[in-house]
């Protein structure tokens, strides 16, 4: 891991972290070291947030930062040959909610751990979620929301898998800013995960 970038990228330092990642993959560093160096930034970005160092807007930076470095890294993931991948995961924000960024970084990080990730957006009505577990066969549905109201759409979501009859073909995690046991609870979903590392743990135990 290099330190260097993981501190550009938890300092939020966009341009430098760009660039130190076209070096990289220029000098034939292996994409999987950029993306683990990413990763634990990331972890450090979410530690600050959580003390009060760092807001909201830090928050959404750290996501733009780690957008760029994925669209660098990408293309060269795609050339190595095709790993099996461990498992399908549908990811969304659910209706009525527009927050990504926490989306993104578990998206990212389920990406990195080799799994098949379906990224649905962000403000996903439940016939779409629905429509989508029928098409792909996903082990997991993982279901994202930042503001309150995004609970009775979780809630909403469930019930609607529920209603096709395929409740008891995925297991479902839901995360973001206010998500507690009581939220998964009132939700019906299986789990909930505190951050991106929460939700890969899951993806691990239960695929």
């Amino acid at each position: 891991m290099d330190e260097d970038f993981v501190n550009l990228m938890a300092d939020l330092k966009e341009q430098e972290v760009l660039n130190l990642t076209q070096k990289k993959i220029s000098s034939g560093t292996d994409h999987l070291e950029i993306l683990n160096s990413a990763r634990a930034a990331m972890e450090i970005v979410g530690k600050r947030f959580e003390v009060g160092e760092y807001f909201l807007p830090d928050l959404i930076m750290a996501g733009e930062i780690l957008r760029g470095v994925s669209e660098i890294v990408k293309p060269y993931i795609k050339h190595k040959t095709e790993v099996q991948k461990k498992g399908k995961v549908i990811m969304a924000t659910v209706e009525g909610d527009i927050h990504d960024i926490g989306k993104d970084i578990v998206v990212f990080m389920l990406d990195v751990n080799g799994y098949e990730v379906y990224d649905l957006g962000v403000d996903v009505p439940k016939e779409v979620i629905v429509e989508k577990i029928k098409e792909v066969s996903p082990q997991v549905v993982g279901l994202s929301g930042f503001l309150t109201l995004a609970f009775d759409a979780m809630k909403k979501t469930v019930g609607e898998i529920e209603k096709a009859g395929l409740r008891d073909a995925v297991k479902i995690m839901i995360g973001g800013g206010q998500i507690d046991e009581r939220v998964k609870e009132y939700v019906g979903a299986d789990a909930y995960g505190k951050d991106a590392i929460a939700a890969v743990n899951l993806c691990k135990k239960w695929i």
